[in-house]
């Protein structure tokens, strides 16, 4: 799955959890959490793979349900001690993450190819072989018209009417950062 596909994946399911399980829309400190969780296995196993070759695949580490389960307790648990009402931001992480994994085996698994999403049980289950070693642009130069990619463009289109009733959860926020550090680089108030 594309980034653009795994961040309307993990909104989505996040929405859900937000409406369904909690009673309201998502913050903005939950929707920008969600952002970085929806790429965050990706931010740490596609550079430990394939620009330093410390992991084995780009889908490995952080795509793994045995490393994301116990990081996703432990984070819980540090925002449960830390301070009431953070958990919410640590069930964002973990929606996030974990969805991203399922994204990226979700054409496999629906194909019943189950052992190309072996990588969300890693290390128990080894790599694969056929994956190359490439970079960010090699891999960006495989996108190709399929109806995986309009897959992908209908759950982003879903999602922006999804993220539009919420109220646009975390747009002011990001709008903001260009003044604020804007702000504090010139001492203005």
């Amino acid at each position: 799955m594309w980034p653009w596909g795994h961040l309307a994946l993990a909104y989505l399911a996040y929405s859900l959890y937000s409406r369904v399980g909690r009673g309201h829309r998502p913050t903005a400190a939950t929707a920008l959490v969600v952002v970085f969780a929806s790429q965050f296995p990706d931010l740490v196993d596609k550079p430990l793979a394939w620009t330093l070759s410390v992991l084995p695949s780009g889908r490995s580490l952080a795509h793994s349900l045995l490393v994301l389960a116990p990081l996703v307790a432990l984070l819980y648990s540090v925002a449960r001690v830390r301070e009431e009402g953070e958990e919410p931001l640590a069930v964002a992480f973990g929606i996030g993450a974990v969805v991203h994994a399922f994204g990226d085996a979700l054409y496999s698994l629906v194909a019943l190819e189950f052992r190309e999403a072996g990588f969300m049980l890693w290390p128990a289950v080894p790599p694969l072989e056929h994956e190359v070693e490439q970079s960010f642009t090699a891999h960006f130069a495989l996108i190709d018209a399929s109806p995986e990619l309009y897959f992908e463009f209908l759950l982003v289109a879903v999602a922006a009417v999804v993220w539009r009733a919420d109220g646009y959860p975390g747009l002011a926020t990001v709008l903001a950062l260009p003044a604020r550090a804007w702000r504090e680089a010139t001492g203005a108030e």
